[in-house]
């Protein structure tokens, strides 16, 4: 079973959407405040009970539609306790699990591109926002992000899971979906076999410009 997929060729950004096949109880990872309506669409599309919106981080280019998903489903807000998001009906923290029917999606603290950044893990697919993209990763220049911490929500977190997960990331820039952990942990041109030290001076000369989205 794989997640449903959607993309907002603004901000080049992925939405996910899982669900129980026998209940119709769903979830929405990363929802953006400019599809609203198509996100709405299609959960009544698949006749879906949307349970819980999911944010895998806060950033400027990120800017969530959780709260008017909410209004309209009675769905409910859940985001990392660690960034901040005061609004959300429930702080999730490491470990913690999100239920939907009959399904779940595991919480990993997976810090580094900001400080509150957060995984989710379902079934054999995981949801990683920015940490791990397809064969590169978050930037770690502002607004809390940490070359460091990421390095090890890398190497310690993310591609310790078995190598047939599928990974989901939040962006892509070349009109890619998915991956798996096999292949971003042998091929990932930014930290497959590469030190912490080799990882931290990467990542200190992308000379990335800043996004040109207002941070809410």
């Amino acid at each position: 079973m794989y997640p449903l997929q959607l993309f907002d060729a603004a901000s080049s950004t992925y939405t996910s959407i899982v669900f129980d096949e026998a209940t119709r109880d769903a979830a929405i990872i990363d929802p953006v405040d400019q599809q609203v309506e198509r996100d709405l669409a299609l959960l009544s599309q698949y006749g879906l009970k949307l349970r819980w919106t999911v944010e895998t981080h806060t950033h400027a280019d990120h800017i969530t539609s959780a709260s008017l998903l909410a209004e309209h489903t009675g769905a409910q807000t859940a985001a990392p306790q660690a960034c901040g998001i005061s609004t959300a009906a429930l702080q999730i923290v490491g470990s913690d699990l999100l239920r939907f029917g009959r399904e779940t999606l595991l919480a990993l603290q997976t810090p580094g591109h900001t400080a509150g950044s957060m995984s989710f893990v379902w079934r054999n697919h995981v949801f990683t926002g920015d940490t791990p993209l397809i064969n590169g990763c978050g930037r770690t220049d502002f607004q809390s992000g940490s070359a460091e911490a990421l390095y090890h929500s890398l190497t310690e977190v993310l591609l310790k899971l078995p190598d047939e997960t599928t990974v989901w990331p939040g962006h892509d820039y070349q009109g890619r979906t998915h991956s798996t952990i096999g292949i971003e942990r042998a091929c990932n041109v930014r930290v497959a076999g590469r030190t912490l030290e080799d990882f931290i001076a990467v990542m200190g000369n992308l000379n990335l410009p800043k996004p040109k989205c207002e941070f809410r």
